[in-house]
């Protein structure tokens, strides 16, 4: 919280990130909450997008269509290009995964919406449902040759055994990293968002908020063009990344 003194403006960043019940009372695992309300909101979004997208399958695609189409051509080529033909398979599991993260991403930046990938909860499931799922394929295409992933062949006799240790340390830290990259950056966009927001009143409150409030809005406004770039890129990094543990998990060797 920060407060300017005389002229009561008070302000919390981390006031968009609260969870709190939409019916009021305590926060129980089963109760509705904003963050489960706009979770349902992308899902029901994706849906729209994918019903009314392919409902018609013109030849000359419509606008909704188009985007549809581009979206599921853009993922299939990642996952092809990074985990090869083999990684087609798991491709319905990884294109659900980044629809409903670049849709979060995106709602989160309507006015008064809550961004779910904020939270590490949220995140930090995902990460952990990518991390157990690729290390059981691993164990399961591949039995203790899935270990070969730890042991770098290629590297001096010698260093094998601490580069071992590396790497084990390294895979196990992998949810954690791809959790906290993407929670952390769309908290901080917003959050920075925030703080200039509480300067932009200024103008009513005070006189130097004639020059402050100017230029509160413009960072607003590029804040807001770059964590539109940020929501798509967040998106995308998560998702490649699942795709390259997807790669290890099908051809482990080094």
């Amino acid at each position: 919280m920060a407060e300017e003194a005389g002229t009561g403006l008070v302000f919390h960043p981390m006031e968009p990130f609260k969870i709190h019940s939409l019916f009021g009372g305590e926060i129980h695992w089963y109760t509705p909450t904003n963050a489960t309300l706009w979770m349902f909101i992308g899902i029901l979004a994706i849906s729209l997008l994918f019903i009314v997208g392919t409902r018609g399958r013109a030849i000359v695609p419509s606008r909704v269509q188009s985007v549809a189409e581009l979206a599921y051509g853009f993922v299939h080529k990642m996952v092809e290009d990074v985990a090869g033909k083999d990684g087609l398979k798991y491709f319905p599991y990884i294109f659900t995964l980044f629809l409903f993260i670049v849709f979060a991403n995106f709602l989160g930046l309507i006015p008064m919406a809550f961004t779910p990938t904020s939270h590490i909860a949220v995140t930090g499931l995902m990460a952990m449902a990518v991390f157990i799922s690729v290390t059981v394929l691993g164990f399961m295409k591949n039995g203790a040759g899935f270990l070969g992933l730890f042991w770098v062949s290629s590297a001096p006799l010698a260093l094998r055994p601490l580069l071992a240790v590396i790497e084990v340390i390294s895979y196990f830290v992998r949810p954690v990293s791809h959790s906290i990259r993407l929670a952390g950056n769309m908290m901080a966009g917003h959050a920075v968002m925030e703080v200039f927001a509480a300067f932009a009143p200024l103008i009513l409150v005070s006189a130097i908020g004639v020059a402050v409030t100017p230029l509160s809005v413009l960072a607003i406004v590029a804040m807001y063009a770059l964590e539109m770039l940020v929501a798509f890129v967040q998106a995308y990094v998560f998702t490649i990344l699942t795709c390259v543990y997807l790669k290890d998990a099908l051809h482990p060797g080094h």
